[in-house]
């Protein structure tokens, strides 16, 4: 092992104490850190575990908020970034380097395994059970119950178990049928998650096998819940063959608004001027952390939007704006450089519509928050979220999709003024009793708040 040996966090009460003490490894990409991390301040507010986080240096800078509201209950581990020739030096999160990046990540973490057996072994208190992500599922053989953390959804977790014994099928180009799943959804295999090879490499192939490990954990954890993936959640039972499967989600109506705190928007101007609206009759754009748009697919999105007629925010970050574009929609748009408030915005009585790539995240945002979704699902797993939301719950719209499509301005133009308008009506009420449904789930007596108990029951039991 490089570096020194990283600092004993301070020991919980005895074995024999209340206070189970818990590892939690999550991994470093915003949309798998920041739910592990809002997960793990929910069971802190149970007053009786401590936790211990395995983390690298670079990504020790977001448990901040974390370690700032359970100061005597949470520690960061950090153990130092194995080296990887294949990775820029420096890189330790995903977000540096997109979503193809990933194989590479998970590579190189692999390589913590013995480091995190020398602390568990050298641990005067050593933890009783370990969360850790999706994506790594080699933690299974730490010696200590696994319970597999997914930042995305049941059906997206059925789909990866179904196809990594039947990679042949990446072979053809015929479409897959998912017979065994309900519904039996069928899919082009460009639409199924990237992190399941094309062409695959032997550092693919070895995410594969982690992400096949996940079912044969000792539980389960999804940031999703009943309303929103109920049958897939009782195919993952059945599959797993016990009960420690848990849907805790949308973790976001419990979390420490992370997300809001990044904003470098001048919050109280884009408040001001939605105020100004009708009721409903905003679109929010934003397309994730991840992704840029080509200026081909700006300029047909900003044609789109003028032909729409529709009031609309639209969060750019760095993607290349047509000149003269918001000169041309003033009053009726508003353009926002970097990041927004996502979850105030998609809360605010004058949005009425959400035009999203499908990332989990933004999904569980947009639900929580009562919103109907126009999906343009890029890449990763947003086509299996957005089949979710436009076929199986009708809480979803089909505007585009593919990563590197440019959308027909006009036919872009038509779906969101009549989405917007009155042909949009019963999708728009199918999403607000979604709302309704997911913040009932995380109140007292819901279906995710008794998951999350019983989650705590089981800890505690180890």
């Amino acid at each position: 092992m490089t570096g020194k040996m990283p600092q004993l966090p301070p020991p919980g009460l005895k074995r024999d104490g209340l206070k189970a003490h818990i590892m939690v490894f999550p991994y470093p990409a915003q949309g798998h850190l920041l739910p592990l991390l809002d997960l793990t301040h929910h069971l802190c507010l149970h007053g009786d575990i401590t936790v211990s986080i395995i983390v690298t240096p670079k990504n020790l800078p977001y448990l901040s908020p974390l370690l700032s509201a359970h100061p005597s209950t949470v520690s960061a581990v950090t153990l130092p970034f194995p080296h990887n020739p294949s990775l820029p030096p420096g890189v330790e999160n995903v977000k540096e380097l997109g979503c193809s990046g990933n194989p590479l990540i998970m590579a190189s973490l692999r390589q913590l395994r013995e480091p995190i057996i020398n602390w568990l072994s050298s641990h005067p208190n050593p933890p009783v059970a370990l969360i850790s992500d999706f994506f790594l599922g080699w933690t299974n053989d730490l010696g200590i119950p696994r319970f597999a953390f997914f930042s995305s959804g049941a059906f997206l977790a059925s789909i990866l178990h179904f196809v990594s014994d039947k990679l042949h099928i990446f072979e053809s180009t015929e479409p897959v049928c998912f017979l065994d799943l309900p519904r039996s959804p069928v899919f082009k295999t460009e639409h199924l998650p990237s992190l399941i090879p094309q062409s695959p490499s032997s550092q693919d192939l070895e995410s594969v096998k982690d992400t096949t490990r996940n079912f044969s954990s000792y539980g389960c954890v999804f940031n999703s819940c009943e309303c929103l993936e109920e049958e897939y959640m009782e195919f993952v039972k059945q599959k797993v063959g016990h009960n420690r499967i848990f849907g805790v989600g949308p973790l976001s109506l419990i979390g420490l608004g992370k997300g809001d705190s990044y904003s470098n928007v001048d919050v109280k101007a884009l408040v001001s001027w939605l105020d100004g609206c009708p009721d409903g009759s905003v679109l929010y754009i934003c397309f994730g952390s991840q992704k840029v748009l080509s200026k081909d697919q700006c300029d047909a999105l900003a044609l789109g939007l003028q032909k729409s007629m529709t009031r609309f925010v639209w969060v750019a970050k760095t993607d290349p704006i047509p000149d003269g574009f918001e000169d041309l929609v003033a009053g009726r748009g508003l353009i926002v450089r970097g990041w927004a408030p996502q979850v105030s915005v998609l809360n605010h009585v004058a949005v009425g519509g959400f035009l999203s790539h499908c990332g989990w995240n933004s999904v569980l945002e947009a639900m929580a928050s009562g919103k109907m979704i126009l999906a343009w699902p890029m890449e990763a797993d947003q086509f299996v979220d957005a089949r979710l939301l436009v076929e199986h719950m009708g809480v979803a719209v089909s505007v585009c999709e593919g990563g590197k499509t440019v959308p027909d301005s006009n036919e872009l133009g038509r779906v969101i003024a009549e989405t917007m308008g009155e042909h949009g009506q019963e999708v728009r009420a199918q999403a607000k009793a979604m709302g309704r449904n997911a913040q009932a789930a995380m109140e007292p007596g819901g279906s995710s708040s008794a998951d999350l108990e019983r989650l705590v029951k089981e800890l505690r039991s180890l």
